[in-house]
């Protein structure tokens, strides 16, 4: 059993000699085993996470320690590290091992945390529900029989159940906040070009983001800070500077919050409505300005995030053909037959549909009907929040349109398993951050989840905002 609430904590019993690196590293490894029913894991790295226990352990006892020592993080598997296996939970990448590893990874482990191992994923990290697995389904801990949200399901529910103590996911439409949503933890999507996506395999390049799984504000503040800044390997990387963000948690500034009208109407359920008037209603009591705002491009957001992603993605994923990495189909004659069938069978079925969508809407015959007139919409909805954050410091949402959903219960129905993102797309097309935390329960006993949204490079109002909701004596 963990007697911390944060890495701060932790440190500090170690340092104290109350806490063993090496045990505590057993702990997590006899937790996922005796978990495994949730498979969230794909792979365990459990020698080499016995072994660097065993050096931090050192380092720290000899005041040598980077400022992440012994803070033990999965990676979602998508995200390469040198030597092991990054599969994407695709068939055709299966057996491919990285040949370097992902700068975002890399910081952490020179700040000497341990990483553990890599977490199950959405195909490509495209999905909403972590069904699309080649490994299989992730299963929620607060309720095995549902979804953990995608597509970093396996991070999202590893942090719930206490397989580890954090963990990266990434988020292109909503893929960090949803699953954070539907498993009760903190889930971090910082401002596009905050942190590096090297080593990242892409989805939709101008979309997506690397950011944390936390149990606390601290911890994903502290993480966020290590990740974030300039990389020469990532042209789209920010050179502004890093904030101390842990420094910012406590300050006590009355933020102006902006309630959008179109986030509350049809399709949100009770509870989650209801658990959020209830948060605006304490806000009010503890002085902070309330402001009815309107983002009136919100019903376009889930189509234009749609028809953008999928023809990055076609592009994107144009690589892997069977020619110089991955799965190749044994059973052709020709080249071209050679990529179709490689293509047809190491891809599942939501990535097929998402590169076909693509295609399509890149054609000589469609581009201007559908791809051209999508990134003007993506240029207004832009604009709606640029326009609401001359008003207000940071928009306060639902993440999710409902609690977890059952697993197989949309799995036939590829829209309504899109409307689960209605919340969360327009922070990537629009490039800002945004983090859940949550706030209870449903009648269900499901977690509810809280969105937070703040404009670009504003993270510590996220985490201000954050850390004041979650404090004890908040009421």
């Amino acid at each position: 059993m963990l007697h911390y609430k944060n890495y701060s904590e932790k440190l500090q019993q170690i340092i104290n000699g109350e806490l063993s690196l090496r045990e505590n590293v057993a702990y997590f490894l006899q937790r996922i085993s005796d978990n495994s029913h949730l498979n969230a894991f794909n792979q365990v790295f459990t020698e080499e996470a016995i072994h660097q226990a065993d050096i931090i352990q050192q380092k720290i006892k000899d005041c040598k320690h980077g400022k992440l020592a012994g803070l033990v993080v999965a990676v979602k598997d998508v995200l390469s590290i040198k030597d092991k296996l990054t599969t994407c939970s695709s068939n055709i990448l299966k057996n491919f091992t990285s040949i370097y590893t992902a700068t975002a990874v890399q910081k952490l482990i020179d700040e000497d945390a341990i990483i553990i191992g890599k977490t199950n994923c959405d195909e490509f990290a495209m999905g909403s529900s972590n069904e699309n697995s080649v490994f299989g389904p992730v299963r929620n801990p607060a309720d095995t029989e549902r979804v953990p949200g995608g597509s970093s399901g396996g991070s999202a529910a590893a942090v719930a159940a206490g397989l580890c103590d954090a963990a990266l996911g990434t988020d292109t439409g909503g893929s960090i906040r949803q699953p954070a949503a539907f498993c009760g933890v903190i889930g971090l999507k910082p401002t596009y070009g905050r942190v590096s996506r090297f080593g990242l395999t892409a989805f939709a390049s101008s979309f997506d983001s690397i950011g944390p799984f936390a149990n606390s504000i601290y911890d994903a503040a502290l993480i966020l800070e290590t990740i974030s800044g300039k990389d020469e390997k990532d042209t789209t990387s920010s050179d502004l500077p890093v904030p101390h963000y842990l420094s910012k948690l406590k300050q006590d500034n009355k933020l102006k919050i902006g309630i959008p009208k179109e986030y509350f109407g049809e399709g949100l359920a009770g509870d989650i409505h209801t658990a959020i008037e209830k948060i605006i209603s304490k806000l009010k009591v503890n002085g902070f300005e309330i402001i009815d705002i309107s983002l009136p491009h919100t019903e376009y957001t889930i189509a234009t995030y749609y028809l953008l992603t999928t023809a990055e993605a076609s592009s994107n994923l144009a690589r892997y053909d069977g020619t110089r990495f991955g799965f190749r189909s044994d059973e052709f004659d020709s080249l071209i037959s050679m990529y179709k069938k490689t293509r047809s069978k190491g891809f599942g079925s939501e990535v097929k549909r998402r590169i076909m969508l693509g295609t399509y809407v890149l054609s000589a015959g469609y581009y201007d009907a559908y791809y051209r007139k999508a990134q003007k919409v993506r240029r207004l909805i832009k604009n709606d929040f640029d326009q609401a954050f001359q008003k207000v410091d940071v928009i306060l949402t639902p993440t999710t349109p409902t609690t977890a959903f059952k697993i197989g219960e949309k799995s036939n129905d590829p829209l309504q398993m899109y409307l689960s993102d209605i919340y969360t797309t327009s922070a990537n097309l629009t490039g800002i951050p945004g983090i859940n935390i949550p706030i209870g329960k449903d009648s269900s006993n499901l977690p509810i989840g809280l969105q937070i949204l703040a404009n670009q490079f504003e993270e510590a109002k996220l985490f201000q905002l954050a850390n004041t909701l979650l404090d004890e004596k908040f009421s």
